[in-house]
Parts: C-alpha cells; sequence; structure tokens
C-alpha cells in the first residue's frame, strides 16, 4: 500500500555535507559539555521522595477530589497495579485472553497515567500519533493530527477504558503500601492505604517508567516563600486558563521561572512567555529542538487505509528510528526521529546502493549522526536574536543523548523582552533559592513562582522508583534485595522466588521507540501466562532457578552496547545522570532487537509447555 496521508510532504532536511563537519573538534567540544555538567551525587541531586515540598505528588490530586470509600476484602484473579497506558493494555490483553476478573488500583483520580497527571499548557504527544496510540483500529478512529494533544488523548483513552468495561472495577486514589506472596493460598496479599485486603491470583505490575515527580534538590528551596508547583500538576488556579484553554491571564503581573529545558518545557516555555510579566528560563542542558510540521489527519487517506495499517507503521517507525531502512522501503513517519536513517538512505540511494560493509554503514550513521545535529544547532542561531543566548541553546551532543524534540514556538519565545535564558550549566544546576527567588553567580533573581519542569524519578533504587513499601515472595525474599545488584528475569516478565507476578517497562527485554507498543507486548505476554495457567488449573507459575540464570546469561552475553550514552553523553535521566554503574540504566536492551526478541518470546508461547517454569497445580 502506498502511503501518502498526514506526511504527504516528507520532511526535508539539509544538513551540512561531510567536508564542512570537523568531527574530532565536535567531540572534544561534546566531552567538553559533558564534562561540566557532570555531577558526583548523580541521581542523588534531586530531593528523596519524602520531601515532597510545596504539596505530596505523591497523595495530592489537583484534578479530582478524593471520595471516601470502605476498604475492599476480597479475592480476584488479577490486580493491575497502574491505569496509564500499560496498565489499560494489560487490562486489554487480558479481556481479550478471556480474563475478565481483575481491577486496576491506580492512585491518581482517573485512568491515564502521564495524560492524566500533565496537563501543562502545550502539552501534546512528540512522537507520531497514528504510531503512538495504541488500538486505533479496534477503537475505529483516528487522531486529529500527527502530533495530538494531551486533552485528546486523554479523552481517547477514556472511550478505551469505557469500551472495555474498566471503569467501575478500577480502585483509584489507591495507593499500594505492600505485596506479600501467601504460600498457603498461593496469592498476593495486596494492602493499600485505603485499608484494602486483596488477594489476587496474580499481579502485573504497570506503574510506569516516568511516573513520580523529582524535584532538585536545590539549597534553600524551602526558603521559597513564592508559589511552587511541578509541571505535572499544573496549577491553573494560579496561572489562569485551564487544559482545554491555557490562557494563562493570571500572569500578568507575575515574575515566573520555569527550571529544566526538556520535553515538557519546550512546550509550556512558549505560554508562559505570552502571558507572563517576565520569565526566567533555567537551563542546565539545552534540548535539541526542530521544526514541527503538525497536519490534520487527511480525509483520503483515512479512508484508505487497509486492515493492519497501524502494525505496518509502527514496523516503520522501528526501521527508521532504530534500525536499518532497507532499500526501497518509505519512511512513512517522516520527522526529527527518522531523519538520520532517511537522510542515509537517500545518499546511498543516490549512490546506486554501493556494496558497504556494516563496519563502514555504521561509521556513515555516525557521520550522518554530527550532520543532523550541526543542522540542529543552525537552526537555532538562524532564530535566536541575541547571539549568546542562541550559543547557549545549541545542543553540544549526540543525537540520542537526550530526548530529540521538536516545537515551532520555543527558539522564537527567546526574542521577546519578557523572557531570559539563564544557563547554569557552569555549576551543572541551580546554586540555590532564597526566599525570595533564586540565586545565580551571585545573583538574588526575585520571582512570584518556581515551575519544576525537572522530569521524573528514573532511579537504580528501586523503592524508591515503585513507591512501595515491602514487596515479599516465597520464602520471605524481598524484591529490593534480589534485585539489589539489578533485575534478574526470564524475559524480562517474571522473577524467580515472586510467583504470578508480571514485570513491565525497560526490564531485560526488546527495546522499542514506540513505548506504548513495547509495554502493551509485555501485557500480552503475561495476559497469556495469566490464562494459560487460569485454564489448566495451574495455581502459581515462577520461572526455575536454571532458567532465569540462563536467560540472564544470554541476556547480559547480547545486551546492547551503552559505551557510547554512557562514557559520552551529557547527563540526563538516559544515563541515571551519569551514574555509570546504574543497575536500573533505562535503555538496557536485547542486543539483536525487537523483532528477534518478539520472535523468542513467540516459540516460548507457542511451545505451550511454558518451558523453564515451575507449576504449582
Amino acid at each position: 500500500m502506498e502511503e501518502v496521508g498526514p506526511d504527504m510532504d516528507c520532511l526535508k532536511t539539509n544538513v551540512p555535507a561531510p567536508e564542512d563537519v570537523d568531527i574530532p573538534a565536535l567531540k572534544e567540544k561534546y566531552r567538553q559539555e559533558r564534562d561540566k555538567r557532570i555531577r558526583r551525587e548523580a541521581g542523588g541531586q534531586y530531593a528523596a521522595p519524602e520531601d515532597h515540598l510545596v504539596h505530596d505528588t505523591r497523595e495530592h490530586d489537583p484534578f479530582t477530589p478524593v471520595v471516601p470509600r470502605d476498604a475492599i476484602v476480597e479475592d480476584l484473579d488479577v490486580a493491575i497495579l497502574g491505569a496509564g497506558w500499560t496498565g489499560i493494555l494489560a487490562g486489554f490483553h487480558l479481556t481479550r485472553a478471556g480474563v475478565t476478573n481483575f481491577r486496576h488500583i491506580e492512585h491518581a483520580g482517573g485512568f491515564g497515567g502521564t495524560w492524566y497527571w500533565n496537563r501543562y499548557p502545550g502539552i501534546q504527544c512528540d512522537n507520531d500519533a497514528y504510531c503512538y496510540l495504541p488500538l486505533l483500529e479496534e477503537m475505529g478512529t483516528l487522531p486529529s493530527k500527527k502530533f495530538a494533544d494531551g486533552k485528546e488523548i486523554y479523552d481517547y483513552i477514556q472511550t478505551i477504558v469505557d469500551k472495555f468495561a474498566f471503569r467501575d472495577k478500577a480502585l483509584l486514589h489507591t495507593e499500594i503500601t505492600a505485596l506479600q506472596w501467601d504460600e498457603g493460598i498461593k496469592r498476593w496479599r495486596v494492602s493499600t492505604n485505603r485499608g484494602d485486603d486483596i488477594r489476587a491470583r496474580f499481579v502485573i505490575m504497570c506503574g510506569g517508567t516516568l511516573s513520580t515527580p523529582k524535584f532538585p534538590s536545590v539549597p534553600g528551596i524551602h526558603k521559597f516563600r513564592g508559589k511552587m508547583f511541578h509541571t505535572s500538576r499544573w496549577d491553573y488556579d494560579y496561572t489562569g486558563g485551564s487544559w482545554e484553554a491555557p490562557v494563562l491571564d493570571k500572569l500578568a503581573d507575575k515574575t515566573v521561572a520555569i527550571l529544566g529545558t526538556g520535553a515538557t518545557s519546550i512546550q509550556a516555555v512558549p505560554y508562559l512567555g505570552q502571558y507572563a510579566k517576565q520569565v526566567y528560563v533555567i537551563q542546565r542542558t539545552p534540548s535539541s529542538v526542530d521544526e514541527r510540521p503538525n497536519p490534520p489527519t487527511d480525509p483520503a487517506w483515512a479512508a484508505s487505509l487497509q486492515p493492519g495499517w497501524q502494525a505496518e507503521r509502527q514496523a516503520n517507525f522501528l526501521r527508521a528510528a532504530n534500525e536499518i531502512i532497507p532499500p526501497g522501503d518509505p519512511d512513512l513517519i517522516c520527522d526529527i526521529w527518522t531523519e538520520i536513517n532517511r537522510n542515509l538512505n537517500a545518499e546511498l540511494e543516490a549512490e546506486g546502493w554501493p556494496q558497504i560493509s556494516m563496519e563502514e554503514f555504521f561509521a556513515r550513521r555516525e557521520m550522518m549522526d554530527f550532520r543532523v545535529m550541526e543542522r540542529l544547532r543552525k537552526r537555532v542561531e538562524t532564530i535566536v536574536n541575541d547571539p549568546a543566548t542562541a550559543e547557549a541553546l545549541k545542543p553540544y551532543y549526540r543525537f540520542m543523548c537526550k530526548r530529540p524534540l521538536s516545537n515551532n514556538d520555543y527558539y522564537e519565545t527567546f526574542n521577546r523582552p519578557n523572557v531570559t535564558l539563564i544557563d547554569v550549566s557552569a555549576t551543572a544546576g541551580l546554586e540555590a533559592m532564597s526566599e525570595n527567588g533564586f540565586i545565580h553567580q551571585g545573583t538574588d533573581y526575585p520571582i512570584d513562582c518556581m515551575v519544576f519542569a525537572s522530569g521524573f524519578e528514573v532511579t537504580s533504587e528501586l523503592k524508591r522508583r515503585w513507591g512501595i513499601g515491602t514487596v515479599t515472595g516465597r520464602e520471605g525474599v524481598s524484591i529490593y534485595d534480589h534485585w539489589a545488584d539489578g533485575p534478574l528475569t526470564l524475559h524480562g516478565t517474571m522473577t524467580h522466588h515472586f510467583p504470578n507476578m508480571f514485570f513491565t517497562g525497560y526490564v531485560q527485554g526488546g527495546l522499542n521507540g514506540n513505548t506504548t507498543l513495547q509495554f502493551g507486548s509485555q501485557g500480552q505476554h503475561a495476559s497469556h501466562i495469566i490464562a494459560q495457567a487460569l485454564s489448566r488449573g495451574i495455581k502459581a507459575v515462577e520461572p526455575t532457578q536454571e532458567a532465569q540464570d540462563a536467560y540472564v546469561k544470554e541476556f547480559r552475553e547480547k545486551e546492547l552496547d551503552l559505551s557510547v550514552i554512557l562514557n559520552e553523553c551529557t547527563p540526563s535521566y538516559f544515563t541515571n545522570e551519569g551514574e555509570k554503574e546504574a543497575k536500573w540504566f533505562l535503555f538496557r536492551g536485547w542486543g539483536p532487537g525487537w523483532n528477534d526478541f518478539q520472535a523468542k518470546v513467540q516459540a516460548w508461547r507457542d511451545d505451550g509447555t511454558m518451558p523453564g517454569m515451575r507449576l504449582d497445580s
């Protein structure tokens, strides 16, 4: 099927010629920029979860009031811990497998996960929505445009929840306090802050990878007497406007600082610049920000789609963004995520597809990485008027050292007289806060409000990431002790000593740039095992020690080579803030690739005997 669709005019980019890019000089520049941002404490530069600053981000929900309810005591087939995309897709796959006796347990007041909490002005999906939004064919719908708005995504989530009747079964505003395996009844005892005692046969951990807001541990932060909030708890009562209409009119007489310049900030800053009296954008490391063509969905293209179109598009995105585009394979996505491979293919095609070694191919791909980043740096100086500001906004690192971004208004905002960039790279972060504002290079900047666009917890400390007091398996083994030196699994899904418990996220499995596809596939695998166990009268399923050891050994032998990211990238959540020995480094994955891993897991399912599992009837 020929693709025209929403990307009829594929994004054209003019990268510098190879001879115009001095790679040795750029590598040295990259090293210098990285080194000055490294902090000895790595992830320790962020406040502990117990330090919730001006409000408790785990229990405080500004969007939905907490409704009192009686404690629940019940037996359940499956407890799904989390109601974001991962939990929703787990529920979908369980339903499709014929398992319906389950509940979602979620600390938020509704379904949606990141799309429930994040309601800041300008929020959009920054991946191709036709790939990112799952179940589009099953739901018979399409997003209104390539990069869908956050409110549209939230609303779409609600249609899935209602179609499959998840809502009435869910326990919302409910936080898990303990999980304990009861060998006598072969069930998980799920305890919550609502006093619930849920005896679940199976548990699927769907708490999300980036779900707990983090705050920098800045000296003096508790002294500040003004307004503070995290972008995932945006306070429209203070700023004015609403999620649907972000007219921030209450900021007209306010001086606002926003700390952070990642995916959230580059969307929110243009709105702050438009409405606030004065805006300070506090930046440690700039993001790469390309243009964002965001056409509406073409009705003629929508009408032309044939069954299986979304899976084809998702597979094309995987090849274009993460792997190698075969000759003649079109780039259906055509945005910043796929530019490096798209440009390289265009050059190879112009050369008649010469026979080159894999070593030469990857050398040319590396060169294209430098050329694309140089193009993005040139883009900054063509938009931002002040040379010093433009230079500070240039990203000096490899393409995937930080999440690639796109926005049509971010750089232009720095041409406003009321917007000032505060570059804190020399001190590797904000120096301090005072009662009246923040301190930078000895100057106290008075502000009315500090907005923290500081992201979410990614840490080697599993208990901090999950926020669950105790997780105890067979023979009293704590998961926090069991995984003290990193995850030990079979297929990244289950672990020895913890029967009937399933893990999702970046845990010893295949990596896909499309997170909903990756985490949904994990839910599908868990649902298969659960359905098989229930139908065969198996009460407990657990990897044997031998099978787990064999898989961990194979995974480590085939694991992705992360040396470039760990040794050359600027610190960010991609690198656990430069912590080279991080046990829970975010993107450890199956080296042979996503399709190879899926084939491996599918072959295991097709075997039908659940090899490598201890099965208790």
